[in-house]
């Protein structure tokens, strides 16, 4: 069974349900132009289209049969997380939405979803992680940016969500978000191409520095996309801690805790990845269904000269020891 540990899924029956749930999230707008759809929060700007292969399974079968993948484990689309919404509405739109891809993913082979949580505030981020775990969801994606346009997962008020990752053992797929105040990256695709490699360095960093994979014991974090360039430059974070140690935590050995994706596209490049962490922490992914994805996700761990088990761990092993599925 290939596993593709890195997709994104928002159905087209939770946003024909949202015409019924209006009332309910009065800091959420659909927007819905013939079949266009897009989400406002808080009466800020669209979020961009919410693509057709996003919302319909029959694109998405259609990949997986085309690229060999038997299951997918799907996490949210970014722009609809709402963090930037009030805490208890963004736990029940967080719930919502994890309703909403387990209503879809329920009847259909080859798909198991994670779960959406309301970073705005730990305590409910908690809660909602735990209901959706008891529900069936193996872990959860959350973005980088825990108030929606800013914010870092270190933040102590998330303190709650990760003892419950914790104690749960359910992985969590940090994913970069969409959006900078730099203007460099806002033409020629630079968010996508050099912006989120950024972003979820800069984030993940952050947690290393104040200790977060050794202070909550059992934690399980995925960087994703290749850890981005965390891999390259942990000589710098540790000559960091070597130059302000009062200041930060030894980042090395929390470093070698977290998990990553295949999604770096070039084989020597997964070669250097998994010569750093090994193999049985990296997991195929795809980031199905955008064009920054990768197409062939197979491709890059079955041409990079791995032996026929490193080939098996990374391609389901790890994924059904990590993920239980």
């Amino acid at each position: 069974m290939i596993i593709d540990t890195h997709a994104h899924i928002l159905p087209q029956a939770t946003l024909e349900a949202m015409s019924a749930k209006a009332s309910e999230f009065p800091s959420v707008k659909l927007i819905r132009e013939d079949d266009k759809f897009q989400l406002a929060f808080n009466g800020g700007k669209p979020t961009r289209p919410i693509m057709p292969k996003l919302r319909l399974f029959e694109p998405r079968q259609q990949f997986m049969a085309g690229t060999g993948v038997d299951l997918q484990l799907p996490g949210g689309w970014l722009d609809s997380f709402g963090y930037e919404i009030p805490a208890e509405e963004g736990a029940d739109w967080s719930r919502f939405l994890n309703e909403g891809m387990l209503a879809e993913c329920r009847d259909k082979d080859g798909l198991v979803p994670l779960a959406t949580v309301p970073l705005q505030d730990g305590k409910l981020a908690a809660q909602v992680l735990r209901e959706a775990v008891k529900a069936g969801m193996p872990g959860a994606m959350i973005g980088t940016q825990n108030k929606g346009t800013h914010g870092n997962l270190d933040d102590p008020n998330l303190d709650p969500f990760w003892e419950a990752a914790a104690e749960l053992k359910a992985p969590i797929v940090i994913h970069p978000m969409f959006g900078s105040d730099d203007a460099r990256l806002h033409d020629m695709q630079m968010m996508n191409a050099v912006g989120r490699v950024c972003d979820v360095s800069v984030s993940i960093s952050r947690m290393l520095f104040t200790g977060h994979l050794t202070r909550f014991d059992g934690l399980v974090v995925v960087a994703s996309t290749g850890g981005g360039a965390l891999p390259y430059m942990l000589g710098r974070l540790e000559r960091n801690h070597k130059a302000f140690p009062e200041q930060v935590v030894d980042p090395v050995e929390q470093f070698h805790k977290l998990y990553f994706d295949s999604i770096v596209f070039q084989p020597d490049v997964l070669r250097f990845l998994t010569g750093k962490v090994g193999v049985d922490k990296v997991m195929l992914g795809s980031d199905y269904p955008f064009p920054i994805g990768d197409q062939e996700p197979r491709k890059v761990i079955e041409t990079a000269g791995y032996s026929d088990s490193d080939v098996d761990a990374m391609l389901t092993g790890n994924a059904r020891r990590l993920f239980g599925v």
